[in-house]
């Protein structure tokens, strides 16, 4: 069974590669570095969805990092018994809401308060950063990015929480022990001994905002855009096979979207072995209590 899930994955990856045959074979590996997506003429380039996906993610981990974790902090070390479970519920909540649910959410009440409210603030004092020119026409880079924070916070924070759970009381009674206070002992003994742990679960939050697809679809502006301002519209390789795979009546216009597919898993799993590669190499071993 440990193995099926191997299986699964080769077997997704050759229909992905089988089906992006042609287009694997027209454009090579221009695909990765192209620009242009113009479906009558042909003319297909994955690069703007690349920095699209990678962008929104980025900033949704910004964004959704220190507030799962802290959260998950607070409910495992400082919340009281009768506050701890109702946030619990909450969390708990908020990760079952369909991504179209959160998606229309977003495009009706987030970005209009979003565009009247928090971008005109962000202009007025980071203006001078060139993340942060430009005008907002509502759904944007950052609009998507925000909305991809809000759904993998439940995840980071319920995997950290449980992590965080999973410490040995010894750790923080040593540390107290040493008369260590509160505060260095959670950053000491329980957040140190529970690092890579956390890293996994940020990882794990990161695999999901690459892939989410609906949420993102409503509130990016589906532009195939590069450029340095959040404010302005993009799209990611699920949103652009979301919006065109119905339209893709061409063989090649459909082979083009199975090497966008592929692109993404390769991302994904590119991303994970990374993260993989950088935990082994700068976490080191830890040492057993």
């Amino acid at each position: 069974m440990a193995f099926s899930v191997f299986v699964l994955i080769g077997l997704i990856g050759y229909e992905l590669f089988d089906g992006a045959r042609p287009a694997l074979h027209k454009f090579g590996w221009h695909f990765l570095a192209g620009t242009e997506w113009n479906a009558v003429e042909d003319i297909f380039g994955a690069l703007p969805y690349i920095f699209g996906t990678l962008v929104t993610s980025l900033i949704a981990l910004l964004i959704a990092v220190p507030l799962s974790i802290s959260t998950a902090v607070f409910l495992t070390e400082l919340a009281p018994f009768w506050l701890r479970q109702p946030l619990i519920m909450f969390i708990e909540l908020l990760a079952a809401i369909p991504s179209v649910i959160l998606g229309f959410w977003g495009f009706l009440v987030m970005v209009p308060w979003l565009h009247d409210h928090f971008y005109p603030l962000l202009r007025k004092d980071l203006g001078f950063l060139p993340f942060f020119q430009g005008v907002d026409h509502g759904p944007c880079i950052l609009s998507a990015g925000i909305i991809l924070a809000v759904m993998i916070i439940p995840i980071i924070t319920s995997v950290s929480r449980e992590i965080l759970r999973s410490v040995p009381g010894l750790q923080r009674e040593a540390a107290y022990a040493l008369g260590a206070t509160r505060w260095e002992v959670t950053r000491i003994a329980v957040l140190n001994y529970a690092k890579r742990g956390l890293f996994g679960a940020v990882i794990l939050g990161l695999g999901r905002a690459l892939g989410e697809t609906m949420a993102v679809t409503m509130l990016i502006g589906n532009a195939p855009y590069i450029g340095w301002s959040v404010f302005a519209p993009g799209q990611t390789l699920a949103s652009v096979i979301a919006n065109e795979f119905t339209e893709a009546t061409d063989p090649l216009y459909s082979s083009a979207l199975f090497e966008t597919g592929l692109v993404l898993l390769g991302v994904t799993l590119f991303i994970n072995a990374l993260a993989r590669l950088l935990l082994v190499t700068f976490a080191g071993p830890r040492v057993k209590p």
